[in-house]
């Protein structure tokens, strides 16, 4: 009988831990996926503003050069301009919101500035174009500072707690 309230005590232990540790690591992704984000947007700009990079080529050459970690989203917002001959290059960002939210661990206002990008993306010339991408990578420079600040205040915290409530309700099963 005690190697199995032990084995369950340490299944309750392992899984508790585990959530918490899964809880932790989504503030270090998503401050990882902003730092690739901003290095993926900047790739973007030199492509648009300083090579004059038709669009789908240009998305192309982001998703060759940038972290596959998150330049994959480059890749799907290109193939969703071209399978809908999308005229708006908006509707192919937006198109991409449900993957930045679940799988970039994104919080609401980080996928704002970059449907932003979506908005703002070949409505202008060359210099209005270079002001929209500075103005977007200061905003995502201010949102790195803002999730470097969460994941020290919050990280540790979930995964300290996950292995503190599995010790607790292990204790109070026994």
């Amino acid at each position: 009988m005690f190697i199995v309230k032990f084995l369950g005590g340490l299944l309750i232990l392992f899984s508790t831990s585990l959530i918490g540790f899964t809880y932790g690591n989504r503030y270090s992704n998503r401050l990882n996926n902003l730092i690739y984000m901003e290095q993926c947007i900047k790739i973007l700009e030199t492509e648009i503003v300083y090579g004059a990079v038709p669009l789908p080529d240009a998305l192309l050459n982001v998703y060759k050069k940038g972290n596959k970690n998150v330049s994959f989203i480059f890749k799907e917002i290109r193939e969703h301009m071209l399978k809908n001959k999308v005229e708006d290059i908006y509707y192919s960002f937006y198109s991409i919101k449900h993957i930045l939210k679940n799988n970039l661990s994104f919080k609401q206002q980080d996928i704002e500035i970059i449907l932003s990008l979506g908005r703002v993306l070949g409505t202008s010339n060359r210099e209005d174009q270079e002001k929209n991408f500075k103005l977007i990578l200061n905003q995502i420079i201010i949102l790195e500072k803002e999730a470097k600040l969460d994941r020290d205040k919050n990280e540790k915290m979930f995964k300290n707690l996950g292995i503190l409530i599995g010790l607790a309700i292990v204790i109070i099963l026994i």
